[in-house]
Formats: C-alpha cells, structure tokens, sequence
C-alpha cells in the first residue's frame, strides 16, 4: 500500500533557526518552507520536517541517516564545517570515527544541536 508513496523523515528541535542553519549550511540541504510547526527541508527528493517543540530529549540511537559512496569524504567535508563525530568504546573505530560494521559497511555517526544521533553509512563493496 504505501510502497509507492514517498517517505518524510521527521526530527525535533527546540530551535527552529539553529537547526536550519545546521541542516541547511552545514549538511547542505535544499530548504523548503517554515512556518510555526516546523522547518522542512529536501534531502535528495525526502522532506524532512524538522517539528519544532517545546523541550524534547535526543535519544540514544541513530534518528536519520545518510547512504553515501565515501564515507571518508563526507566525515572530511563536514569536520571541515565544524561537526564533530561520535566515538563510542564499544566499537573499533578509525582515526576519523568510522566502524567498519561485519557486513563491511563503514559508519560514522554524529549530532545535531539538539543532540539528534545522525549517521553516513558507506554501503559495503561488492
């Protein structure tokens, strides 16, 4: 039934102008609109509504995340914008906080201002 209509993606923020910028500048989203509930923004033909609440607690595990051919140049791209990636001593991690998972994907993760967990994940080679 929904396999045919397009997803929306939905996260929180008690900043509707911070989180713009963040997503907007700094993760090079195209915005769309904000209006009083929510700053929406298209990320590769998904909107993603950024709902703006009153207060809101980020949660412990990953709320969006990125498919991308080179996990390496996107972690390089947006620490040179001032995003700063995860480490968790769990995992085995490179020098720039990428997990290789068993599957052979690479994983990075990171927050947004609200403290969101947001990953890129590099699908692994055939």
């Amino acid at each position: 039934m929904l396999n045919t209509s397009s997803l929306i993606a939905f996260a929180a923020t008690t900043d509707g102008q911070r989180a713009r910028t963040f997503y907007e500048d700094v993760l090079g989203l195209k915005f769309v609109f904000e209006d009083e509930f929510a700053v929406v923004l298209e990320a590769h033909g998904t909107e993603l509504r950024i709902q703006k609440v009153r207060s809101m607690a980020p949660q412990p595990y990953t709320l969006i995340g990125w498919s991308v051919s080179s996990v390496g140049e996107v972690v390089a791209a947006l620490r040179s914008r001032g995003v700063k990636f995860e480490r968790y001593p769990f995992l085995e991690q490179d020098a720039i906080g990428v997990w290789t998972a068993p599957s052979g994907a690479k994983v990075a993760w990171f927050k947004d201002p609200d403290g969101n967990l947001l990953s890129l994940t590099e699908p692994p080679r055939s």
